[in-house]
């Protein structure tokens, strides 16, 4: 079967651009089908998603024998979306339940391959509710330090004193952690599938934590079960979320066309690669690692079909959800510039991992690639949200590329619509647009409520995106044709971008 015949079927985490847009992108890049769920299965905000309708879905379009891969998100599948993972009320008994769907799908067709990925759920060091239950605007902040509190417990042979570690009421203490057991044996549970062999990869990653949360102290027993299974010791578990869907619909791609694409991983900063990125627990050469293999590629230390750059995380730490950093690190962005330019030059597909900051590239670095004429050069860019996210993101669409190159399906045409698409997102938008403009255009926390400021904001963002793409960015060829805010809030923009006429 070649690509031009055959599909893969997505079930995402939840209906955001990155989950359901990105790996589309993915996939066009290699010339591949993608089948993703209709909108009106998916969940919306906080709105739960259909979980009767989805698992039929996933039966029809396993039932397809033109479907050779099925890319599962566990938390779609069972609690209907990501938000929904974390406050729906859904028995233990009801979510490990809808699991069986895919033990029938594997039974009727052995031969179709099921990669799935589950998350630990994250604990947001944070008082918003807008992606947690109603309580977490009182108490989300003890609640998350509640749980690194206990982890750091975690070998004592005694309970000891719980309650003077946070005052939280006992009520919302057990609704949380009831609904983290809950998580947890679903994450036991797809280990066990992984195990029997009805998922035939499973990953599973991390959402937003740290050193020392109650999701790292669960990461700790779901280790201990890796090792004990023999057939769940390949999963991989590392810190990531969003960019998952989109880096297994890369290693479906790559494990159809028999490939695995080799990277080879370099920084400019001396100590980066052994740096904790914010929002995760492992040092980022770990997190690479897992990245690069998630996505059905390896990585090598030399002879590389990619070179995969990292701009290192920010010692400071800055977010770029806060705006400009107030001391830009010139001299680091002029070393990641050399390096890309180099490794250009010396005949490498490079591929840019920037990991300066969360939730937005690095103006000094972006801006300077730009005038050297580097970014048009790159073979994938990305710097959104976590570095998990990043690096899974930029991996994905790397492998998408080599493997349409080797079986002749590649779309270049796809190819420099993911790549704009990435550095309008991650950088005219997420780092120029909304440090520049977002309080005037988002006046509410979110999501938005009136209508007029919805449409305006996306009015001014799609403008100014046009704007870069004639001044900045190589793209004066394309333009910006639709521009959405799917969650009504400044996270993300859904971007339609179509080459001019």
């Amino acid at each position: 079967m070649n690509s031009d015949d055959r599909r893969i079927a997505l079930m995402p985490l939840d209906d955001r651009p990155v989950n359901v847009l990105l790996p589309q992108d993915v996939a066009n890049v290699a010339g591949v089908a993608l089948d993703v769920p209709d909108a009106s299965m998916l969940p919306r905000y906080r709105e739960q998603g259909d979980t009767d309708a989805l698992a039929a879905w996933l039966r029809e379009r396993a039932a397809d024998p033109s479907t050779t891969h099925l890319v599962v998100s566990i938390d779609m599948l069972l609690y209907g979306g990501l938000i929904a993972s974390r406050t729906s009320q859904d028995s233990v008994r009801e979510v490990v339940g809808r699991l069986d769907v895919l033990r029938d799908i594997k039974r009727e067709r052995p031969e179709l391959t099921i990669f799935a990925v589950s998350l630990v759920m994250r604990a947001s060091n944070s008082y918003s509710n807008a992606e947690e239950p109603e309580y977490w605007k009182d108490y989300g902040k003890d609640l998350h330090a509640l749980g690194g509190a206990l982890h750091q417990q975690l070998d004592s042979a005694d309970v000891g004193d719980v309650d003077a570690l946070a005052e939280v009421p006992d009520g919302v203490v057990t609704d949380y952690a009831s609904r983290r057991v809950r998580n947890h044996v679903v994450n036991l549970n797809a280990l066990l599938l992984r195990s029997e062999g009805t998922i035939d990869f499973l990953a599973i990653t991390a959402d937003d934590t740290a050193t020392f949360a109650a999701g790292s102290a669960e990461q700790v027993w779901l280790r201990h079960w890796m090792r004990f299974l023999p057939g769940a010791r390949d999963t991989l578990m590392y810190p990531g979320a969003d960019e998952v869907g989109a880096a297994l619909v890369a290693r479906a791609i790559a494990s159809a066309d028999g490939i695995r694409p080799r990277f080879e991983a370099r920084t400019a900063q001396e100590g980066g690669f052994e740096l904790v990125p914010p929002f995760e627990n492992r040092p980022l050469i770990e997190s690479i690692e897992r990245q690069i293999r998630a996505a059905g590629a390896e990585r090598v230390e030399s002879g590389a079909d990619i070179v995969l750059v990292l701009h290192a995380p920010d010692p400071a730490r800055h977010d770029m959800f806060r705006g400009y950093p107030e001391t830009p690190d010139v001299d680091a962005a002029e070393a990641t510039v050399e390096l890309v330019g180099r490794s250009l030059d010396g005949g490498s597909r490079v591929a840019l991992a920037d990991v300066r900051f969360p939730n937005g590239a690095d103006a000094e670095l972006l801006s300077r690639l730009a005038a050297a004429g580097l970014l048009e050069r790159l073979e994938a860019f990305g710097g959104w949200n976590t570095a998990g996210n990043t690096i899974g993101s930029v991996v994905a669409l790397a492998v998408a590329g080599e493997a349409g190159r080797a079986s002749g399906a590649f779309d270049a045409e796809a190819s420099k619509r993911a790549l704009l698409t990435r550095l309008l997102d991650d950088y005219a938008y997420q780092t120029v647009i909304r440090s520049e403009k977002g309080a005037d255009l988002f006046p509410d926390r979110f999501p938005l409520a009136d209508e007029a400021h919805v449409e305006n904001a996306q009015s001014v963002i799609r403008d100014d995106m046009n704007r870069m793409l004639r001044d900045t960015l190589p793209g004066g060829d394309w333009s910006v044709t639709s521009l959405s805010l799917p969650w009504r809030r400044s996270f993300e923009v859904a971007i339609m971008l179509e080459p001019r006429v």
